[in-house]
């Protein structure tokens, strides 16, 4: 017995919806491919780029020790979730001949007169610390990550799209269908046929 098959010499009872279905599946899987390899390549790039701003951020700065010239109080970030964190006035100089005040980050209970260490670029103004190694790996980490998730939300987000529109044409060629097929298999008769109008033969299976 001979089975006939589509052109493409697959399950004869497999549909092109079908087929289709299978392919977006393959889509999202190369696209977390793609987001892996790319989140990878993009994530050591702004390592290297981290470090090399890093080097070059830490030739402009410079620890010197300054004095408090007033008491410990306490500065709050821009926003109002911001912990609260000790400061205080203090002078230094640097370069040598050249004196500084500002208020500078100090440790809690740094008095009036203590020694600081203070973090200042190449005019002697307070500047903080240059960026260390786990700044770098963790903007590296989050440039990965960033994009790893947005290339998988764009594949997944297109696949659904694409299936929904495939969902709803299958669903629209299946009732077109049925409604084609159905007075057959019931016996209902259609607009314009008559009792004695047997219509066309039902549909058989080829051997």
């Amino acid at each position: 017995m001979q089975h006939r098959t589509t052109g493409t010499g697959g399950n004869p009872l497999r549909r092109d919806a079908d087929r289709t279905r299978a392919r977006m599946r393959a889509v999202f899987v190369l696209s977390c491919l793609v987001a892996v390899v790319a989140a990878v390549l993009l994530g050591r790039a702004a390592w290297a780029d981290g470090e090399r701003s890093a080097v070059e951020v830490a030739r402009h700065r410079h620890l010197v020790t300054g004095t408090t010239v007033s008491e410990t109080n306490y500065q709050t970030g821009g926003d109002q979730s911001s912990v609260p964190a000790s400061a205080a006035t203090a002078t230094w100089h640097f370069p040598a001949s050249r004196a500084h005040t500002e208020t500078v980050p100090v440790p809690a209970g740094t008095r009036d007169g203590d020694r600081v260490q203070v973090w200042v670029d190449d005019e002697g103004r307070e500047a903080g610390p240059p960026p260390d190694r786990g700044d770098t790996t963790l903007y590296a980490v989050e440039v990965g990550v960033g994009t790893l998730a947005g290339t998988v939300l764009a594949g997944g987000a297109l696949v659904v799209v694409r299936l929904r529109l495939l969902d709803a044409r299958s669903a629209r060629e299946w009732e077109r269908e049925w409604a084609r097929i159905e007075p057959h298999w019931s016996g209902r008769l259609r607009p314009g046929q008559g009792a004695d109008d047997d219509g066309p033969d039902p549909p058989h299976l080829n051997p």
